[in-house]
């Protein structure tokens, strides 16, 4: 072998003799962001993985849109209105600033074109629209809106209208931007609109492009809203899934579109590379004894297996304890809660599941026990 070959030779050899280690993830000190507050959330549990001044109440600019979406969508699935009804632009619709699809009043569009605008172009007039037909005005609108966080937990939050133009009063925070967000993926539809890059509104005649650039860079990305204006800065919600995972990534008031970007690409690579989430098998479950029944013992069934967040590289160290109600005595309903089961990480109890019972059983009384001796005895 020539001498000059057998340095890389011996070189690559003892490279290939060595073990390969993944790389350590991200820890939250390491991840350094531009803008002033932020937020990562796991969505299936609701847990912070990551916070920078969560709670600082701040504007958000079209972000608000996300809370006007969800209640579009509620009146969706509640019948109050369809894809294809055809709505009219008011002249306070027509009158919005600010990124619009330039509505005139008396214009009609569909509610599926007015969804488009306000996802993809983010378009403040055709949110109005939407929220003058969900609830009849934009007030009224917004009074529904500031409902709903209430009841989400958005104790940081006052919507002064339903778009994110710059208003007095008209605040959140990252982490109240999370929980919104987090409600607006309970509807699937939602991802058909935040993930298409180009579409067209009135025949074709109105290009949207997607204000959200992680749809075409950052892999499994889901969405979700960006948004800008002068006093809220540069700020997203961008939402992400992986294997199974699915995390919430707030950036609010970066300094520039390139930075929010970067932000939120940080603080989803922070958690998928730091965290997984594992479902555990159902497990089979045996007869549990009833006293005082007709029968003697009554089925079990477990409720839907959870999802359960862990340090990544921690999936197989779930605990199972499975814990029954003491002297289940009848009469037992269908459906009624008879044990529970408790899963547990480190010692500590991560996520709890009931078990139920499958059938019903019957407290035992003397015509009760006549009738079923009488038909053993008649073979019935």
């Amino acid at each position: 072998m020539k001498k000059s070959l057998l340095v890389p030779t011996l070189l690559l050899a003892v490279l290939l003799c060595l073990p390969i280690f993944p790389a350590a993830p991200a820890r939250g000190e390491d991840v350094e962001l531009s803008a002033p507050s932020a937020v990562l959330m796991e969505a299936g549990t609701g847990r912070v993985l990551f916070e920078k001044n969560a709670h600082e109440v701040r504007p958000c600019a079209s972000i608000t849109k996300v809370m006007t979406l969800c209640l579009t969508f509620d009146a969706i699935e509640a019948g109050q209105l369809s894809l294809g009804d055809m709505l009219s632009a008011s002249a306070h619709a027509a009158s919005m600033g600010g990124s619009d699809i330039w509505l005139k009043e008396g214009e009609q569009m569909c509610v599926d074109d007015l969804i488009k605008a306000t996802v993809i172009m983010s378009a403040n007039d055709a949110a109005v629209v939407l929220a003058e037909n969900v609830a009849g005005s934009e007030e009224a609108f917004v009074a529904k809106m500031n409902q709903r966080a209430q009841e989400l937990g958005m104790g940081d939050t006052s919507f002064k209208n339903c778009n994110g133009l710059d208003e007095e009063g008209h605040v959140t925070s990252a982490y109240d931007v999370a929980l919104m967000s987090r409600e607006l993926l309970t509807h699937p539809k939602i991802t058909d609109y935040t993930l298409t890059w180009i579409d067209y509104v009135r025949d074709g005649g109105t290009q949207l492009v997607n204000t959200n650039k992680l749809i075409r860079s950052y892999q499994g990305i889901t969405g979700l809203k960006t948004g800008t204006t002068s006093q809220a800065g540069s700020c997203i919600t961008a939402t992400a899934e992986r294997n199974g995972m699915k995390l919430i990534a707030v950036v609010l008031g970066a300094p520039s579109t390139d930075d929010r970007f970067r932000d939120a690409a940080a603080l989803l690579d922070y958690g998928f590379a730091g965290w997984s989430v594992t479902v555990p098998e159902t497990p089979e479950l045996g007869p549990v004894p009833v006293k005082g029944g007709m029968t003697e013992s009554v089925g079990a069934k477990a409720g839907s297996m959870p999802e359960i967040l862990l340090p990544a590289g921690e999936q197989g160290q779930v605990e199972e304890k499975i814990t029954w109600r003491e002297g289940l005595c009848a009469p037992v309903e269908e459906g009624e809660v008879i044990g529970k089961i408790t899963y547990l990480a480190g010692g500590e109890a991560v996520a709890q599941v009931d078990i139920t019972a499958a059938g019903e059983v019957e407290e035992i009384t003397f015509r009760g026990a006549f009738t079923y001796l009488l038909r053993g005895l008649l073979g019935l």
